[in-house]
C-alpha cells in the first residue's frame, strides 16, 4: 500500500501582464451549453472552475477504455449504472470521468447528471493524461468525497486504487493508494462491499 497526496494544478505560473483568468460556476457553464455557446464538439470539461482542454484519445486508450466498461457492466449489481465519458457535476467541477459506476437506473439521470452522492466508483485512463489524472482529477474528486477512484495507468503498466478521501486536506487528496499489476485482480468496491474483480491483463494492452 502507497499512501500519497498530489497538489492540484493551478492556472499557469507564467502569466502574460495584465491577464488574468475567469472563473466559471456550474451554473454558468450550464448556460453557455443551453445557449450552444459550448456544444459536445468542444473538447473542454470544467474544473475549479476552470475551462479546461480534454485530451485526446489514442487507439491503446480506446481499447482499454471499451474493455473497462465491458468488464464493469458484466460485475456491477442492480440498482447502479455503468456511464462511459459522461458529465459529473461537482461543486465548482463539470468533469467527464472516461467511466463512472453511478447508483441508479436509466431513468434517475434523465434530468441531471451525477452528483457527488450517487458515486461508486469513477475510473479515468491514462497515458499523456496521468499527471493531470493524479494532481488535478484526484483532488477534485477527493474534493467531491468520491469514495475510490481507479486509474488505469497504461505508461506504467498498472491499475492505481485511491480511496479514503480528505476533502479537509489542503489540497484535497486520497488518503490511501494500492497499486494492482498484471496477474492481480482488482476488486470492484461499491458502497463497501466488493461486488467483483477485473484482471489488470485485462485492462493493460
Amino acid at each position: 500500500m502507497n499512501p500519497t497526496t498530489h497538489n492540484p494544478a493551478r492556472p499557469p505560473a507564467v502569466i502574460p501582464a495584465g491577464a488574468g483568468f475567469y472563473r466559471l460556476s456550474v451554473a454558468d457553464y450550464h448556460r453557455m451549453i443551453a445557449a450552444d455557446i459550448l456544444t459536445e464538439d468542444d473538447p473542454v470539461e470544467l474544473l475549479g472552475g476552470y475551462l479546461v482542454t480534454k485530451m485526446p484519445q489514442g487507439t491503446p486508450h480506446g481499447n482499454t477504455l471499451d474493455r473497462l466498461a465491458d468488464d464493469l457492466r458484466s460485475v456491477t449489481p442492480a440498482g447502479w449504472r455503468t456511464r462511459v465519458q459522461l458529465p459529473i457535476t461537482l461543486a465548482e467541477s463539470e468533469p467527464e470521468p472516461d467511466v463512472a459506476v453511478v447508483r441508479g437506473d436509466r431513468q434517475t439521470f434523465a434530468g441531471r447528471h451525477p452528483g457527488p452522492t450517487d458515486f461508486g466508483v469513477v475510473f479515468e485512463v491514462a497515458a499523456s493524461s496521468l499527471s493531470e489524472d493524479r494532481r488535478v482529477k484526484g483532488c477534485y474528486y477527493a474534493e467531491a468525497g468520491i469514495p475510490v477512484y481507479w486509474i488505469v495507468n497504461l505508461e506504467d503498466g498498472l491499475v492505481e486504487v485511491y480511496t479514503d478521501p480528505n476533502p479537509a486536506a489542503t489540497p484535497p487528496a486520497y488518503r490511501s493508494r494500492v497499486d494492482y499489476r498484471p496477474g492481480q485482480d482488482v476488486p470492484v468496491v461499491l458502497d463497501g462491499q466488493p461486488v467483483g474483480a477485473i484482471p489488470v491483463a485485462e485492462l493493460i494492452p
